[in-house]
């Protein structure tokens, strides 16, 4: 009797045990499945390196997150991923269930912003952009451009140029000087590209030159079709010793000083950038260009062309003689 009532005893207390653990189990099923309550629409969660699965959840809390830590520690242990969480700037949105928070810990889904550095730009724009992201880390911003450029790996290295257009994605909270060094590879790797691809046309004798003058068919082109064109006649003036009279480069060389009006005066003041009053290439590029150009400077138009005008809709006219270009000035600028 006794051996039978102590059995009675032990199959209840387990099948009690079974219903608490399948109840647990059941809550646990459905508790990770809930929304958690957000105090915004969109809340921000920075998780430091080296941050435990239980420091973590706290930082959920700490967030404003309506969570009990506890809960979500254990959550974290249980489902075999703790260690997986990475560190990172996270986007938690309405409707993140524990699951799908964890699912985007453990892989890193960072919340990502984007900056983009347009063709044509020079440096000073660039980090006037850069200085505009509230979400990017500064730490360029009291650096000199030679500064900046030796924090960046390339000292003595003049900045202009340097830098690929594109936009950028970066985690919230990174610096400027992990962006600008991608842009920077991005540019080496672009011009190397174009460079292995010049034709017996171009004039470019290294792909430094081969930059500067990408940098200046960027500027001078109004409607990307005329890129080749464009590029013809600097390298045909550069082959024949004639000076590159590009405004471009003038108005770089004039900095702040430039005030949306560029007069004959300033054409006939020198600086290293006039390529009215010195031959060959200006110094360093005047702006960064884009993988057009970069082909463009590399692999002219087969044209004899010395001159070109604009036409005043974006395109350009390209002339051979200097009797035909004063023709197309005098009908495209003039109106005769």
């Amino acid at each position: 009797m006794r051996s039978a009532g102590l059995r009675r005893f032990f199959s209840t207390v387990f099948l009690l045990a079974l219903v608490a653990a399948l109840g647990v189990a059941g809550f646990g099923w459905w508790w990770v499945r809930q929304p958690l309550r957000l105090p915004a629409p969109t809340v921000d969660l920075d998780i430091e390196p080296g941050t435990l699965p239980r420091g973590v959840a706290q930082a959920v809390a700490d967030a404003g997150v309506a969570v009990n830590p506890d809960l979500l520690y254990w959550w974290f242990r249980l489902s075999g991923q703790a260690k997986a969480i990475k560190a990172g700037s996270y986007e938690l949105e309405t409707g993140v269930t524990p699951r799908r928070l964890l699912r985007k810990l453990a892989r890193g889904e960072e919340s990502l912003r984007a900056v983009t550095l347009v063709e044509g730009w020079n440096i000073r724009q660039v980090r006037a952009a850069l200085g505009k992201e509230e979400t990017l880390r500064h730490d360029t911003a009291a650096l000199d451009d030679a500064a900046m450029m030796a924090l960046l790996g390339r000292p003595g290295q003049h900045p202009e140029g340097r830098f690929f257009p594109d936009t950028y994605t970066y985690a919230k909270g990174s610096s400027d000087t992990a962006l600008l060094r991608r842009a920077l590879r991005a540019m080496d790797k672009r011009l190397q590209a174009a460079w292995e691809q010049r034709s017996p046309q171009a004039a470019a004798h290294t792909p430094d030159e081969a930059l500067i003058l990408a940098s200046i068919v960027e500027k001078e082109t109004g409607k990307g079709s005329d890129r080749p064109l464009v590029s013809a006649v600097f390298n045909n003036r550069l082959r024949v010793g004639m000076p590159l009279q590009t405004d471009p480069t003038v108005i770089y060389g004039m900095g702040a000083a430039f005030n949306g009006n560029l007069r004959k005066v300033d054409l006939l003041t020198d600086t290293p950038w006039n390529t009215y009053t010195r031959a060959g290439l200006p110094p360093t590029p005047i702006a960064m260009p884009g993988k057009a150009s970069l082909l463009a400077a590399v692999q002219p138009a087969p044209s004899k062309a010395l001159y070109f005008v604009s036409r005043g809709d974006g395109s350009s006219h390209f002339s051979e003689t200097l009797d035909e270009h004063n023709r197309a000035v005098n009908k495209y600028q003039r109106g005769r």
